[in-house]
């Protein structure tokens, strides 16, 4: 095995048993294998961390990576223009190669960002072909991630059941369970269902009890609309369907005294706060999460509106929850108490809580000696960054995708020096843009539907 060894960084850990520190991380092939002061191992590769913040590698909980062809298409739209314009319009339009082609650039830019592992929430896939085309994608990229296998969402068509009375495919979970095992490497696999607000009651049930079956995180939508089960989650409550594996994507018109019981059942919470505020759901549930003792996992959501970078979600989530806290501490004459969220808890929403949202907490989120090697080293060298008082501040609060200098997945570079480390994203982004514009003209959207 190749050793990497990392000098003199400030190493930022969010692993609960290793302090931060100013210092050295040794790696041997894919995994961390000592963190400390005056590291040396004998032939091994010195990487100078002089001037450089070590993070774990960021943590997407939550992105439709198929729409990075899309970008700017629904920046002006809201839920219903959504739901209109791109399911039932767009994704109708993609081939298997438009899925791969936009996968690949969608998870190149999130590499570029800082993110080494992405839930990959695929739900435009009508055919085998597409679901391949995506994991295709993702294995060129190199990045870790979850193929959340998902299902289309097209306007109902006369003589066939409409997409909410359709149950997950059992038959492609059962491929794709038997391509994507537990020794596949960086990939793995999940379910996107539809979950209770989008799907009847039999549906809901049918594919919890799949996501069981094969051990699977399940995860869907809850929000955005009228419930196609309104008693859904009841249903599923009394069956004894929830628990870790469950995983809620945005939540905001839960009731307290309901989400209360799903965090007693060890449900998990993803927050794609920006993509919430700007599309009407509601405010994000991080302050409700946090009274409740936990913290969630935070996602990116759609890039066809908005941006895929983690700490822009992270920045944009802390600033809105505390202006709740100072909207409340304010009624109650309290300003002047401490922020009740902390840069960290921020940084833990893109780190550990992600892993522990995909059940990988025991590999990746954290840096500790025998978790998997996937980092980013961010330099301090700039004007935004100096003087660093505060690394995780820095990080959370400063930091950009310029400052962004070194980016391991599993042991192996994927950006260094400031630049991804291939030389076919000129021809990636050629390609992303020519299935683009074949898709849009496709539907004859014109710039003033954008506005």
């Amino acid at each position: 095995m190749a050793y990497i060894l990392i000098k003199n960084a400030f190493v930022v850990t969010m692993d609960e048993t290793q302090e931060d520190f100013h210092g050295d991380l040794l790696i041997d092939g894919i995994r961390i294998a000592a963190l400390g002061k005056g590291l040396e191992m004998h032939g091994a590769t010195i990487v100078d961390g002089t001037d450089c913040i070590v993070i774990p590698g960021l943590v997407n909980a939550h992105l439709h990576t198929w729409q990075a062809g899309l970008r700017t298409i629904a920046s002006n739209w809201t839920l219903p223009e959504y739901f209109r314009w791109v399911h039932a319009g767009l994704a109708t339009q993609f081939e298997p190669e438009d899925i791969r082609i936009a996968t690949l650039a969608g998870a190149l830019n999130q590499l570029e960002n800082g993110t080494t592992t992405l839930a990959d929430w695929c739900h435009n896939n009508p055919t085998p072909l597409h679901s391949d085309a995506a994991i295709e994608g993702l294995r060129q990229a190199g990045i870790r991630a979850t193929f959340m296998h998902g299902t289309p969402k097209p306007n109902p068509v006369p003589g066939q059941r409409p997409f909410w009375e359709v149950p997950h495919p059992r038959s492609e979970v059962i491929r794709l369970a038997s391509e994507l095992g537990p020794h596949d490497g960086l990939l793995s696999l999940g379910l996107a269902i539809l979950g209770p607000h989008y799907s009847t009651l039999e549906v809901a049930l049918e594919d919890f009890a799949l996501a069981h079956e094969f051990g699977l995180v399940a995860s869907m939508h809850q929000g955005g609309g009228p419930a196609r089960s309104p008693d859904g989650w009841a249903k599923l409550e009394a069956a004894g369907l929830l628990g870790k594996s469950i995983n809620i994507v945005h939540g905001n018109d839960l009731p307290d005294e309901q989400l209360d019981r799903f965090v007693h059942a060890g449900v998990s919470f993803t927050v794609t706060g920006e993509s919430e505020m700007v599309s009407g759901h509601g405010h994000p549930i991080v302050g409700r999460l946090r009274d409740l003792g936990v913290r969630p996992s935070l996602g990116s959501d759609i890039e066809s509106a908005l941006s895929g970078d983690m700490l822009t979600a992270a920045r944009i989530t802390l600033s809105h929850q505390r202006a709740l806290d100072n909207i409340a501490a304010r009624q109650t004459g309290t300003l002047a108490g401490k922020s009740r969220v902390r840069t960290r808890d921020a940084l833990a929403w893109i780190t550990i809580e992600g892993a522990r949202m995909l059940g990988q907490e025991d590999e990746i989120g954290s840096l500790a000696p025998g978790k998997q090697a996937d980092l980013v080293m961010i330099s301090t060298r700039s004007l935004n960054m100096q003087p660093v008082h505060d690394p995780v501040s820095a990080v959370i609060m400063h930091a950009n995708q310029s400052n962004i200098d070194s980016v391991m997945v599993a042991g192996s570079w994927r950006k260094r020096h400031g630049k991804l480390l291939r030389d076919d994203v000129g021809t990636v982004m050629e390609a992303l843009q020519r299935t683009s514009s074949r898709i849009v003209s496709a539907l004859g959207i014109q710039a003033s539907d954008l506005h």
